[in-house]
C-alpha cells in the first residue's frame, strides 16, 4: 500500500483531534476513521465520513410504521424484518463516505454503480505517480472456458513468468512515456499538456477518488461485488468494505450478510421443482421446465 507522506500526516493530523458532538455516532467506525486499509499492491480504502448508525435505520422505518412497533419488535428484528422485505428507504439514512486508491481499470468497473457521488484525482491538472497494479503470481489466471468474463487455472511456470514480465515491463514503459512527453524539469522543451499526455498510460495506473454512497446502495455494491463470482481486484475493495460496515452498522450487516450475501433467491421455477423434491418425485432439468443453465444455478443452490 502506498499512502503519500502528505497523506499521512493528514491522517495522523485528523486522528489525533477530538471534538464533542450531539449527533449519534458508530464507536467501531469511530475507530477506523481516517485509517487506510490495504488493498492490493498500492491501493486502500479509508473512511473519510459517515452519517447515521443502526439506530438511524430503526428511526426511519418507525416514522412510517407508527409508534407501536417498538413493543412487536425490538431494533434488531426490525432491521432483518426490513432487509427481509426488501423495505430500502430506512436504509437510504445513512451515508459513508470513503477515500478509495485503485487501478484505474477497477474503477471503471466500480463506476457501473451509478448510484453515490463521486469526485476523483484529476490527471488533466496533476501529474499521476508511477504507481500501476501488478497481479500476485496466484492471480495469473487463463482465461475460463466457460465464462467469457472470469478466469481458469492458473498460470504456472515459463508462461507464468512471461506474463508478469510483459505486464510489468509494457506499464514501466508507458511511464517512461508519459515522463517524457511531460517533459518535468527539462527547461529545454514546453512539455505535452498533461490531459494529452496521460493518454499513453495504461488501466493497471492507480487513480484515486472520493466515493460518498447511502447504506441501501452500498449493499447493492457490495452483493455484487463482494460475491465470490466478482473479479478479484474489485472484490478484494468489496470484502475490505464489509469489514467497515459490519462495524458501523452491526445489525443491519448482520441482516446483509444472511439475507443478501448468504441468501438465494429462487425463481417460480424453481420453486415449484423444490416443492416437488420435498414431496419425493424425482426431478431432472427436461422436466423442471428450466433451461440448462438455469438447472445449474438450481443444483449450485441447493449444495450449497
Amino acid at each position: 500500500m502506498t499512502v503519500s507522506q502528505d497523506q499521512q500526516a493528514q491522517i495522523d493530523e485528523a486522528r489525533a483531534q477530538r471534538a464533542e458532538t450531539r449527533r449519534p455516532v458508530a464507536p467501531g467506525l469511530e475507530e477506523r476513521l481516517y485509517t487506510a486499509v490495504p488493498v492490493l499492491d498500492h491501493g486502500f480504502v479509508r473512511v473519510v465520513d459517515y452519517m447515521g448508525d443502526d439506530a438511524a435505520i430503526v428511526q426511519a422505518a418507525r416514522v412510517s410504521y407508527g409508534a407501536g412497533t417498538r413493543k412487536a419488535r425490538d431494533d434488531r428484528g426490525l432491521i432483518r424484518y426490513l432487509m427481509r422485505h426488501w423495505h430500502s428507504t430506512p436504509f437510504e439514512m445513512c451515508e459513508l463516505k470513503l477515500h478509495v486508491k485503485l487501478p484505474i481499470f477497477v474503477a471503471r468497473q466500480w463506476i457501473r454503480h451509478r448510484t453515490a457521488n463521486v469526485n476523483e484525482y484529476s490527471a488533466r491538472y496533476s501529474i499521476l505517480d508511477r504507481e500501476f497494479y501488478t497481479p500476485a503470481p496466484d492471480q495469473l489466471a487463463a482465461q475460463a472456458v466457460n465464462n467469457r468474463q472470469g478466469r481458469g487455472a492458473v498460470l504456472e511456470g515459463r508462461e507464468a513468468e512471461e506474463a508478469l514480465r510483459m505486464l510489468k515491463s509494457e506499464a514501466s514503459r508507458a511511464f517512461d512515456t508519459y515522463e517524457t512527453l511531460l517533459a518535468e524539469g527539462d527547461e529545454s522543451r514546453d512539455g505535452l499538456a498533461r490531459e494529452l499526455a496521460r493518454a499513453v498510460l495504461p488501466a493497471s495506473t492507480y487513480t484515486q477518488w472520493y466515493w460518498k454512497v447511502d447504506l441501501h446502495n452500498l449493499f447493492h455494491f457490495l452483493r455484487l461485488r463482494a460475491d465470490p463470482h466478482a473479479q478479484y481486484e474489485i472484490r478484494v475493495y468489496a470484502e475490505a468494505m464489509c469489514e467497515i460496515v459490519k462495524d458501523w452498522v452491526p445489525a443491519a450487516y448482520e441482516a446483509f450478510e444472511d439475507y443478501r450475501l448468504g441468501g438465494v433467491q429462487m425463481s417460480g421455477a424453481a420453486m415449484a421443482c423444490l416443492r416437488r423434491m420435498l414431496a419425493g418425485e424425482e426431478v431432472t432439468q427436461e422436466s423442471s421446465g428450466m433451461s440448462a443453465g438455469e438447472w445449474r444455478e438450481f443444483q449450485a443452490a441447493l449444495a450449497g
